[in-house]
């Protein structure tokens, strides 16, 4: 069964203005996210800003996650690591408290065979007991996790069940769901994209957009669902340009960029990405009001 379907939302870290961890906030974005009908929140993930938190402050963040939604929809923990045994210990504590499943990552700048990214799937998989999905996004890490691999795993290791797939190939997406016949949960990574991929059998979306449109970002998905595909497609194209303009900079400087503007105060994410140019932030701010959620 899989963790959820739907629309999970690869939800922001809050900073405050000497960038510590605003939990207060967090928790803001957090009840925002569930009253919004979003279906999962996937915490520290690229989103999130996990490569600039220290363990420590990961692992805090996961927990106050899981402690504040408190069952009301599945939290996944993003507990990947370009190291096998940092991946681990992640993983391993993240299941202490109480989170629904995890997102792993392929390992970033290493950049491992395919027989390399199945030892180290495994060898994490094999440390928790926690249903898992693979993450996908060789634009950020180097390395392309082939449909073969994640078949392989999801065959393989009982608690790989699915992939997040962010590599924007939709070719590629529809090998894996021709190879997976079923026996892999396929989500989409990229906003634009949710739509193609459920029509190639996705079950929904790890999102971006939803931390700004939580309900569209769900109707999108359970329209889909539910068999109104021209309902889903129709919100979908609406949100194309808003999806452009969330991704004009690196992610997540956008969003953090659009939730300060609805006055959710997001803060500026840590170096070394930086608060959003003038000129692009203007482009996004005229997507928000086009789309509805700024007046």
């Amino acid at each position: 069964m899989a963790i959820f379907k739907g629309a999970g939302v690869a939800i922001v870290t809050p900073m405050k203005e000497n960038r510590e961890v605003n939990y207060e906030k967090f928790g803001e974005l957090i009840e925002f996210q569930i009253a919004g009908g979003t279906d999962a929140i996937i915490v520290c993930g690229t989103t999130g800003e996990s490569s600039t938190l220290t363990h420590e402050e990961h692992l805090d963040v996961i927990k106050y996650c899981a402690q504040k939604v408190a069952g009301r929809i599945p939290v996944i923990a993003g507990t990947g690591s370009n190291c096998t045994e940092t991946a681990i210990y992640l993983s391993t504590e993240a299941e202490k408290y109480g989170v629904d499943g995890l997102l792993l990552v392929s390992p970033y700048y290493n950049k491992a065979t395919q027989n390399g990214l199945y030892a180290h799937f495994k060898a994490v998989a094999d440390s928790v007991k926690l249903p898992i999905i693979l993450y996908n996004v060789p634009s950020r890490t180097g390395c392309n996790i082939a449909p073969e691999t994640v078949v392989r795993l999801c065959k393989d290791v009982e608690n790989i069940v699915g992939v997040k797939e962010a590599s924007g190939n939709i070719s590629q997406i529809a090998k894996l769901a021709a190879m997976a016949d079923g026996c892999v949960d396929i989500y989409s990574g990229n906003d634009d994209q949710i739509v193609p991929i459920m029509a190639l059998g996705g079950i929904g979306v790890i999102s971006v957009l939803s931390n700004v449109a939580p309900r569209e970002t769900h109707d999108i998905c359970a329209k889909y669902l539910a068999g109104d595909v021209q309902g889903s497609l129709e919100i979908q194209l609406r949100a194309m340009d808003l999806c452009d303009k969330l991704f004009c900079e690196v992610n997540p400087i956008p969003v953090k960029k659009a939730l300060n503007l609805m006055g959710m105060e997001a803060g500026l994410p840590r170096m070394p990405l930086t608060d959003m140019e003038p000129a692009n932030a203007a482009k996004l701010e005229k997507a928000m009001r086009e789309f509805g959620i700024l007046k």
